[in-house]
């Protein structure tokens, strides 16, 4: 995970709007809640998860599962761990995307119990850059820089039911 600037605050984005991160756009859609993720069969126990739907264009040269990480709750939520990450098309979990070719995909949250719903769920949109030989050991690849956006996103009122529920 990135971490936030200490600097200037990122500039506000609105949602369907994009968002370049170097590597990549993002442009951000729903944020639903659910019962369950969007594959996994129906939980045992009653547990609720915040879904945030968007859509993901990979402008590197490589596959890469870099998204997992350009973006964050903001400010954190405690007992909230990483989101699961789904393709929107078949509801499998993903992992690589493909340079050039656009996913619509979806994050999933699972939501603490004593956690209320947020009205509004804000992320932070981090950025990297892709550099052909860093200072420190003069190899190539993708570094941190500061955060590009900062995200409000509507939490739907209506609960999402997964399959097998």
């Amino acid at each position: 995970r990135f971490h936030p600037p200490t600097a200037r605050p990122p500039p506000r984005a609105a949602p369907r709007e994009p968002a370049h991160t170097g590597r990549g756009f993002f442009r951000w859609g729903g944020a639903p809640p659910g019962a369950g993720p969007p594959r996994e069969p129906a939980p045992s126990q009653p547990k609720t998860f915040l879904m945030v739907e968007f859509d993901l264009d990979n402008r590197s040269a490589a596959t890469s599962n870099a998204f997992a990480s350009m973006f964050d709750i903001d400010p954190p939520i405690t007992d909230v761990q990483a989101p699961a990450f789904y393709l929107a098309r078949d509801k499998w979990i993903a992992s690589g995307v493909h340079p050039g070719i656009p996913e619509h995909m979806i994050a999933a949250w699972e939501w603490p119990k004593a956690q209320p719903l947020p009205q509004d769920l804000r992320l932070v949109v981090g950025s990297q850059i892709y550099k052909r030989r860093d200072n420190l050991y003069g190899g190539s690849g993708w570094f941190d820089r500061d955060p590009v956006a900062i995200v409000a996103l509507p939490v739907k009122t209506e609960m999402v039911v997964g399959p097998g529920q």
